[in-house]
């Protein structure tokens, strides 16, 4: 008896640049999918939009939870070998950033995942306050994005009306954190969660 074929559907990867724990799920997903044939479909998304549905908060505002949360990151991003830097100023607002990726990412999404590697190393490595326009285009500024362009582009309000689409689809999907897997229809949170997530595509279900 042989082994049905594989899915090699694309795996869903939704994110929000001000979660830590999408920075290191970011970092790793790619290689993490292409050891199995899957490409992944990048998908930035609001925690605050979902904060009003679930009575969810910030880490930082939660007793308790929240100093543990603090710990906990440093001590994920020394498992994952990743740098890492608390922000001076977290959680932010990241508008900005979401709607310069998914601007980047309808036209090239090797460029939108440059720019969105580059944007989360600057805000938990760096320290640059990404919740700044300036930031955003000095950003993608750096990994050959036309700044003029991408401020008008930012300025207008078709690409607000995107974004926003894109998160009210993303909730419609069952999405209400960073980072959300979705693999074959299976939903995976958070970063601890790529083990399970490379057992999944490892044996295609379990």
């Amino acid at each position: 008896m042989t082994d049905a074929p594989r899915s090699r559907a694309p795996i869903d990867f939704y994110f929000d640049f001000s979660s830590p724990y999408g920075y290191f799920a970011a970092e790793k997903i790619d290689a993490l999918a292409a050891r199995f044939g899957r490409t992944v479909l990048w998908h930035p998304f609001l925690l605050g939009v979902t904060f009003k549905v679930t009575g969810l908060a910030p880490l930082p505002t939660i007793p308790l939870k929240g100093a543990y949360s603090m710990h906990d990151i440093e001590r994920s991003a020394r498992y994952f070998g990743l740098p890492y830097r608390q922000p001076s100023t977290f959680p932010i607002p990241t508008q900005h950033a979401a709607r310069a990726f998914l601007w980047l990412n309808d036209r090239s999404p090797a460029k939108a995942r440059d720019f969105g590697l580059a944007a989360y190393r600057a805000y938990f490595v760096d320290d640059v306050n990404i919740s700044e326009l300036g930031a955003v285009l000095d950003i993608a500024a750096g990994v050959g994005i036309d700044r003029d362009e991408l401020s008008a582009v930012l300025a207008g309000t078709e690409i607000k009306a995107r974004l926003a689409a894109e998160v009210e689809l993303g909730m419609s999907r069952g999405v209400f954190g960073s980072p959300f897997i979705i693999v074959d229809g299976e939903a995976f949170w958070g970063a601890d969660r790529l083990p399970q997530v490379e057992r999944w595509l490892a044996e295609g279900g379990f």
